[in-house]
């Protein structure tokens, strides 16, 4: 039998705590080669040097406990490659978000007041294709994605043509709970057979105080807050949910710099300063 390590010992030699060796242990991803029946001091090989080495890089690089797991328990080397591969395309998407928000930030000090104007005006009542669900917002973007391909795909479908840009309704839930009702929609001509998630829905006729956000979703707090500031300062509030309009968007273009987005907080309008318009900008 090889020589045997004490824990501490294979500590020392892997830069593992005792304390995490013991739990690799109990959750049976790293296990002593020998258990003292009397004692049940825990005893390590050389030979598990490696492996130990191995974990320790996986979990600097995030990896959770339940990945590590698999991958050394991967039956082959391709399969354990396709884990190790997906874990590290989630890291460089954490990485780009990591970094947009930094570019946001710098943006911000640089220049707070930094964002576009705020404007009135009324959207008239549409008819859409619509995919309405209860959600959380950690699960928005996913849900968004998908009731957005689900509708231009049943469009596509059914042989109807969006009358204007997507758009997206969201209840204060959203904002204040973290969980609530979204409506996502593709304005059509004409009504559409329900199908699926896909219904048909004549968005309602809206006053809303307006303002265009470009890029990615990374900073749209700001716009959100200008126009937050410009409402209460204007004592325009009503009760209603938020809209966004899709004027270009991820379908249109992959160059999130091009992305446009207006964001509509719905107000009790004077009449000076609105504009009207359709329910689908352009």
């Amino acid at each position: 039998m090889p020589a045997l390590l004490t824990i501490g010992d294979f500590s020392r030699a892997t830069h593992l705590s005792v304390k995490t060796l013991r739990h690799y242990h109990r959750i049976r991803l790293l296990e002593p080669a020998d258990i003292d029946p009397d004692t049940g001091y825990r005893r390590y090989t050389a030979d598990q040097i490696p492996e130990a080495q191995v974990i320790r890089r996986f979990r600097d690089l995030d990896m959770p406990l339940e990945q590590i797991h698999g991958v050394l328990q991967a039956p082959d080397l391709q399969a354990r490659n396709r884990l190790i591969s997906a874990h590290l395309a989630n890291l460089e998407q954490g990485l780009a978000r990591t970094q947009d928000a930094v570019a946001s930030l710098r943006d911000l000090l640089a220049d707070p007041s930094s964002v576009a104007p705020v404007s009135q005006r009324r959207v008239d009542a549409t008819v859409a294709a619509a995919v309405t669900g209860v959600v959380g917002t950690d699960d928005l973007l996913p849900w968004y994605l998908g009731a957005l391909g689900e509708l231009y795909a049943t469009l596509d479908a059914c042989g109807v043509s969006a009358a204007g840009p997507a758009g997206g309704i969201y209840a204060s839930e959203l904002f204040s709970a973290e969980h609530g009702e979204a409506t996502i929609f593709v304005p059509t001509a004409t009504e559409v057979q329900r199908l699926g998630r896909v219904a048909s829905l004549v968005v309602p006729a809206a006053e809303l105080a307006v303002i265009v956000h470009p890029g990615s979703h990374t900073d749209v707090d700001r716009a959100y807050g200008a126009l937050g500031v410009y409402v209460a300062s204007h004592a325009l509030q009503v009760d209603g949910p938020i809209r966004e309009y899709y004027l270009v968007g991820r379908r249109d273009t992959p160059d999130q710099n091009a992305w446009r987005t207006e964001i509509g907080w719905p107000i009790f309008s004077t009449g000076a300063a609105a504009q009207v318009g359709s329910a689908a900008p352009g």
